[in-house]
């Protein structure tokens, strides 16, 4: 023991505090022992003093970390216990359920989503059967019957999974009641607090069965269904009682994913594991897992009493709010209005230009779908997916699918993304390629032929003219030894085009060149492709394609709203480069147009390219199946609207018009477009694309001065021997000679011949002065 230094001895002063002088060992006091211990060299305290006083300070901030980590966390902890409530079920299912108003642009009403169950029934206890409750037990809360209210093990989980990545949350099933009673989700510590405040006091005051069925009477299962009762009457139309082990897991494994609950794949997964957890709970011999069969749903029809709203815009709608933070079990919770960014007149002028396109065609297997999309916003005007009510094999009423947004192979509607790609690595208009078929490309196993018998190009095919005539071999050779299939993919991408389908599949293929041509696995929605040709509309700008411009909650407050931030398509952070080459591929497709005998609706300059995909027959097909299609296309545009047409079958099918002519774009999709533009743009004043300059490189431009020096040597040598023949012949000259001369002449001046290659190939006449 070290005695205390500082005590007070007759004729010494005290050492002032704080201060340590290192001095001779008292002698201990009487009955004390000690062991003197000398200072060190440096006159520092001996380490018994040091070690004594470092646990000192240890005890005391161990002390204080107690008292702020347990003591004051238990106080809050009983404080927050007695200040809340747990709100019953009945009084849940008040906020929920209620009908969600949808807006035109103009702001004037489109209707009404009227959700299913509305007026449910809450079921009793003894109203649920067992079954149904071990479902979701095994699946949501494997730890029910035994946790307070809130799991630990399963919160220390779900942190792990935070920190790591990994999939799966902590919350048992009182957490999710309180969490869907409150309609609270915010990742706050003071929202997390309160839930787990309110779970455990729910776990006191009420039984285990009491509070799993207020759970399955207030918790969403998709299709508009919130409450077990009411999920199924929408999935299998009986009532919660009758539902079979099979039915019961179905509709425990959509409680995590309701909003993809249509999708199939999903659904059988998320089935599959509720069946396993069931197994490994003991709620389900192994038997009977290995005999249990996919419960098919009904069908999802759309025919609730006072639902207005087209279904495929509604699902687009929901998606969309969906990945902004409003799932579908808040969707209907919150009293919501949807101001959407679809036109009325845009929408009227859809559905009446595909009517009248299709009116007389006598094949039934032929599908359609029309999107158009504001390049100045990137909000959709108008949307038709095909009907949405359909029959079934047995008469009954089926839900439709929506064509507008599933994947369809492009045919040549794909190339503005080979010159997009092409004009990127500094080429223009002007560059030439041999257009002729067909023809053979190295490494390639069959050749590549042009398409009809007018799009052939000479042997000196300028791009300008090989995208007005769509010649497959110049966009091919381009793709495959200039920009590479990963240029055109990264172009489509770029413009607006997904990279996957709604599936998750790929549809931009970077190491297939039937890219080029649109052929092959490459496939695009007519959505996607309305809003990629509205990125050359707007001068090279992209802008999102969404359908919500706002969402206002009961209050009036806003609680969505759409972001439109611009961003440079083809060029990053240059928009003139960007304008430029948007600009240049306008020029392209311009004389298009015409071309395929389509019109500019008055007033408006307009652009556009056609596509086609081929069918490819089947051993049981005659021969002449090979010249039908499967696919068609018109995608174009003006300054303010961009329009995709696709008119098919589902897969590849031998289409036929009513005269049993193949299907072409000139059918249907073209003449559909051509009225939809003259039906929207009626009365709106008239616009022109802005003026660019033409991108060219100098190897374009030296190859068009030698091609033009060789013409000019070719009309002097032609001029030449023209004075000759006069000369042996006499005035007259040879007749055939003269019938033959002015031919020559005119397949020069219509791009047919070697002489193409100035003028309009420039990217700006194309538009006039």
């Amino acid at each position: 023991m070290y005695t205390d230094r500082n005590r007070s001895r007759p004729g010494r002063r005290p050492v002032p505090r704080g201060r340590y002088q290192p001095r001779r060992p008292l002698p201990p006091l009487p009955g004390e022992l000690y062991e003197p211990q000398e200072p060190d060299e440096t006159g520092a305290p001996p380490p018994d003093l040091r070690r004594r006083r470092r646990w000192k300070t240890v005890r005391r901030v161990v002390y204080v970390l107690a008292g702020l980590f347990f003591v004051v966390p238990a106080i809050a902890f009983v404080v927050t216990y007695f200040s809340v409530d747990v709100p019953s079920p009945e009084k849940v299912a008040q906020s929920q359920g209620q009908a969600v108003t949808y807006l035109y642009a103009d702001g004037t009403e489109m209707g009404k989503d009227v959700p299913a169950g509305g007026n449910r029934q809450i079921l009793s206890p003894t109203q649920i059967p067992d079954v149904v409750k071990k479902a979701v037990i095994a699946t949501e809360d494997a730890s029910f019957e035994t946790n307070s209210g809130f799991d630990v093990s399963g919160i220390l989980r779900a942190a792990y999974n935070q920190v790591t990545g990994g999939s799966g949350g902590g919350s048992t099933i009182s957490q999710q009641y309180i969490k869907v009673s409150s309609g609270d989700d915010a990742p706050t510590l003071t929202r997390k607090w309160v839930e787990l405040a309110k779970s455990f006091k729910m776990n006191q005051t009420y039984e285990k069965a009491d509070i799993i069925t207020a759970y399955l009477n207030i918790i969403y299962f998709g299709r508009g269904a919130y409450g077990v009762q009411a999920a199924a009457q929408a999935y299998f139309g009986k009532d919660a009682a009758q539902l079979t082990f099979s039915e019961s897991a179905l509709l425990a494994g959509l409680i995590q994913q309701p909003g993809r609950s249509e999708n199939p794949t999903v659904a059988r997964d998320r089935w599959s594991t509720a069946l396993d957890r069931m197994q490994r709970n003991g709620y389900l011999t192994a038997a009977d897992r290995r005999a249990a069969k996919f419960p098919t749903p009904v069908p999802l029809v759309d025919s609730r009493q006072g639902n207005t709203v087209n279904p495929f815009i509604k699902k687009q709608v929901k998606a969309e709010l969906a990945a902004a933070g409003i799932p579908e079990e808040k969707y209907y919770a919150g009293g919501f209005q949807v101001f959407t960014t679809i036109d009325s007149k845009a929408q009227d002028a859809a559905e009446q230009a595909v009517a009248q396109g299709m009116a007389g065609q006598t094949d039934d297997r032929i599908l359609d779908a029309l999107v158009a999309v504001d390049p100045r916003s990137g909000g959709v005007l108008a949307y038709y997916g095909g009907a949405p009510i359909v029959k079934g094999p047995n008469g009954e009423d089926q839900a439709g699918r929506d064509w507008a947004d599933e994947a369809h192979n492009p045919g040549s509607s794909m190339k503005p993304f080979d010159l997009t790609a092409f004009l990127k690595d500094g080429r223009g208009l002007n560059a030439v390629f041999d257009g002729r078929s067909p023809r053979t490309f190295p490494d390639v196993p069959l050749p590549v032929r042009n398409a009809g018998t007018t799009s052939s190009c000479s042997e000196t095919c300028t791009v300008a003219e090989a995208m007005q005539r769509s010649t497959n071999t110049v966009f091919y050779d381009m793709v495959l030894n200039v920009t590479k299939p990963s240029g055109v993919a990264e172009a489509a991408q770029e413009a607006g085009i997904r990279t996957k389908d709604n599936g998750g599949r790929s549809v931009l293929f970077t190491g297939d060149n039937n890219i080029s041509i649109g052929g092959g696995q490459t496939a695009v929605t007519p959505a996607d492709m309305a809003a990629a040709y509205a990125s050359f509309a707007s001068g090279g700008v992209q802008r999102g394609r969404h359908f919500v411009q706002k969402v206002t909650n009961a209050q009036g407050e806003t609680a969505y709203e759409a972001d439109t931030r611009a961003t440079d398509a083809f060029a990053d952070n240059d928009r003139g480069k960007s304008k430029q080459i948007a600009g240049n591929v306008t020029a392209a497709l311009a004389p298009v147009i015409p071309f395929s005998r389509l019109t500019c609706p008055s007033g408006h300059e307009c652009a556009g390219k056609t596509g086609t995909q081929q069918h490819t027959p089947g051993a049981d097909e005659p021969a002449s199946a090979a010249n039908t299609n499967s696919q068609t296309w018109m995608v174009g545009y003006t300054p303010s609207v961009s329009a995709a047409v696709w008119v098919g079958g589902d897969g590849d099918k031998a289409l036929r018009g009513p005269a049993g002519q193949p299907l072409t774009p000139s059918l249907v999709a073209g003449p559909v477009w051509q009225r939809f533009m003259q039906l929207y743009l009626a009365g709106k004043p008239g616009e022109r694309f802005d003026r660019v300059q033409a991108i060219t490189s100098p190897q374009d431009d030296q190859f068009q001065l030698q091609l033009q020096q060789e013409q000019q040597q070719q009309q002097f040598q032609e001029q030449q021997q023209q004075q000759q023949q006069d000369f042996t012949f006499g005035r007259g000259g040879n007749q055939d000679q003269q019938q033959q001369q002015p031919n020559r002449g005119r397949d020069r001046r219509d791009g047919r011949g070697p002489g193409r290659g100035n003028g309009n190939d420039t990217g700006q006449a194309n538009f006039g002065p």
